[in-house]
């Protein structure tokens, strides 16, 4: 991965039909829903069911206290696939580095705006993007359709 991280709304800038087509697969089902990879101490993978967050102009995951929200404070880097879409083939990912919200009004916001318990130990984390992807099946299934972002076209 490259170093140039970009937060949600600089991709969304940079190629909105791509970023809007990967919000629409996140958020199939109403809630956000997809797989969090994130990387072990041992630097193999963990992969976590998730309900991300697109609010204020980033990409945004609540994480408990767990195994993966270790993993993210230890070693930011991630992947985020959107869960499967029943009546479609279509699949959404996005990869990059992960930072704890530190910004109480922004942290404060996110969590009002979704409804964040506030008994529970959980923290916000902010997964900025390096790369974005969409493959559409459209047609014939074996030739996939492939729309990528990076991070390093358009740095931010």
């Amino acid at each position: 991965m490259s170093s140039n991280w970009a937060s949600w709304s600089a991709f969304a800038s940079a190629s909105p039909d791509l970023a809007a087509d990967v919000q629409a697969l996140f958020e199939q089902y109403g809630q956000g829903f997809g797989y969090l990879a994130t990387v072990r101490r041992d630097g193999g993978p963990r992969v976590h069911p998730v309900s991300p967050v697109i609010a204020d102009g980033g990409l945004f995951c609540f994480v408990m206290a767990s195994p993966k929200r270790a993993d993210l404070v230890r070693d930011g880097r991630y992947a985020l696939h959107a869960y499967p879409a029943e009546l479609i083939d279509d699949e959404a990912y996005v990869a990059g580095r992960a930072r704890p919200v530190i910004d109480a009004r922004r942290r404060d916001l996110v969590a009002n705006a979704h409804r964040a318990a506030l008994d529970i130990d959980w923290r916000l984390f902010e997964l900025e993007v390096d790369v974005a992807m969409v493959t559409h099946r459209e047609g014939h299934p074996r030739i996939p359709e492939y729309r990528v972002w990076r991070a390093t076209a358009s740095p931010g």
